[in-house]
């Protein structure tokens, strides 16, 4: 088995992108929608690299994190009783993300996502309104039922190579200091969104513009994470 074939087994195959319906949104900053130029991303116009809106966290540039932030709180956006997490530690590993299965805030290219320890989280508000989006996926992604967002993924299987670690999408927080993204994921994932394929070289300009470099799978480091979970597991290391 490659070790794309073992990437893919780790994570799923691509499903149906979620993203939370903006009347259901709490008060918090809500990514605008496309305007015509900057849907040609998603279209069959053609984009300059400024058109090209990837995340509303990070297309007015990345904001550093705070080595001495300890966690926070995530909440859902429901206008009533919205899901709370809490999260005891930085996040790691943070980066966009232009798989399917990710949750996108609407109008975004990319998701945002970052993992945890796993015992650094709990949910402390309004739990009955989580569910697993699909329960055949690697990663369990639960997520509000009300306005679909995806609060945290976990990890069953203890033989996956990221298990002990919960994702999470840190721009639900209110607290600043969350680590800042490090890099772009499956960048060639966007397309089946329905991202124009001809602006993929633009994508990935403003991608480095940012100072994100784009991968179509996961960061070098990562990638190694899984390479040798995988050695190990066949007892070439």
């Amino acid at each position: 088995m490659s070790l794309m074939d073992t990437l893919k087994r780790w994570f799923g195959g691509q499903g149906a992108a979620h993203s939370a319906t903006p009347q259901q949104g709490r008060d918090r900053p809500e990514p605008t929608a496309p305007t015509s130029s900057a849907a040609a991303a998603t279209t069959g116009e053609a984009a300059t690299m400024n058109d090209i809106k990837i995340h509303p966290a990070v297309d007015g540039g990345l904001r550093a994190g705070s080595d001495s932030f300890n966690g926070g709180t995530l909440h859902c956006r429901c206008v009533d009783n919205p899901v709370e997490v809490t999260v005891k530690a930085q996040a790691a590993h943070n980066h966009v993300c232009g798989c399917t299965k990710c949750w996108k805030p609407e109008g975004s290219l990319f998701s945002m996502v970052a993992v945890v320890p796993r015992d650094s989280l709990s949910v402390t508000a309004n739990e009955d309104k989580l569910e697993v989006v699909d329960t055949s996926a690697a990663i369990q992604r639960h997520a509000c039922k009300q306005c679909g967002v995806h609060m945290f993924g976990r990890i069953e299987n203890t033989d996956h190579p990221f298990h002990g670690l919960d994702f999470i999408h840190t721009e639900l927080s209110d607290d600043t200091g969350w680590a800042a993204p490090e890099f772009a994921a499956f960048v060639s994932s966007i397309i089946e969104s329905g991202a124009n394929p001809d602006n993929m070289d633009k994508v990935r300009g403003r991608l480095k513009e940012l100072g994100l470099e784009p991968y179509d799978c996961l960061s070098p480091p990562l990638m190694d994470t899984i390479a040798i979970h995988t050695a190990k597991a066949k007892g070439v290391l």
